[in-house]
């Protein structure tokens, strides 16, 4: 494939709010051998909040990000995980037909090995392995789709 240079080099990271940041964090430490890289927000500052952090950052009026922290699986792009306190937000389960961030993807050496670390840390695999479809196929491409039900991210 002929890739042309773009000022856009790579996707740095992908942002995820989550209910509870030290939950989430095990989660992908577990599952994923993901590791902190640095707390941008720590519970013991001031709760970024207000008129300019909604206007900045685009979330709802009355929110606040009390805890933010930067994960990186292997050497790909990181996973900024955002705890935020929001007046009357209920969390209901997300599944891969809701709007939204449906999916990331790892890479992985052996699927099995992974497989057993994802379900071990709390995830639910769905079918598989099953092998890649259309143009990813091919020997030993295989996937499989898991979900985070009950908060984990």
């Amino acid at each position: 494939m002929n890739y042309q240079k773009t000022e856009v080099r790579a996707i740095d990271n992908i942002g995820i709010t989550v209910p509870e940041i030290e939950t989430a964090a095990k989660f992908l430490e577990e599952a994923f051998g993901a590791t902190a890289i640095y707390d941008n927000v720590i519970p013991s500052d001031p709760p970024q909040s207000g008129a300019e952090a909604e206007a900045t950052l685009g979330f709802a009026k009355g929110s606040a990000i009390v805890h933010m922290r930067m994960m990186r699986i292997g050497d790909g792009a990181c996973i900024e995980l955002f705890e935020m306190k929001v007046q009357g937000n209920v969390k209901k389960d997300i599944i891969p037909s809701d709007i939204g961030l449906q999916h990331f993807a790892v890479y992985t050496e052996d699927i099995m090995v992974t497989k057993d670390k994802f379900e071990k840390a709390g995830g639910r695999l769905l079918k598989g392995p099953n092998e890649m479809l259309g143009r990813e196929g091919g020997e030993g491409n295989q996937f499989m789709y898991g979900l985070l039900l009950g908060g984990l991210l």
